[in-house]
């Protein structure tokens, strides 16, 4: 999340002059809802071995920036990879 920083004291040089405060000025963008694609393919490699970790964990949404739908069905395709040796289960 984007924070926004705003000083509580006016000595700066004390610890405590912090306070984050939340702000919700950024929008998430899904890569698969702007390119319109519906399915996402389990054969298609290349584009599944972005989502996944060096450790070859599937990557968080908030890693990903996909949207909940397109992460689901993320989640299935790597799954479905793994399961046919496309992929490894881990490195």
């Amino acid at each position: 999340m984007a924070y926004r920083r705003e000083s509580n004291q006016t000595n700066q040089g004390s610890k405590r002059y912090n306070i984050i405060i939340k702000s919700k000025d950024y929008k998430r963008i899904c890569r698969f809802c702007i390119r319109k694609i519906d399915n996402i393919d389990y054969k298609d490699v290349d584009i599944l071995k972005r989502y996944i970790t060096e450790k070859s964990k599937i990557a968080p949404r908030r890693m990903t920036k996909c949207c909940a739908q397109h992460q689901r069905k993320l989640t299935t395709a790597i799954k479905r990879a793994r399961n046919i040796a496309l992929l490894p289960f881990a490195t």
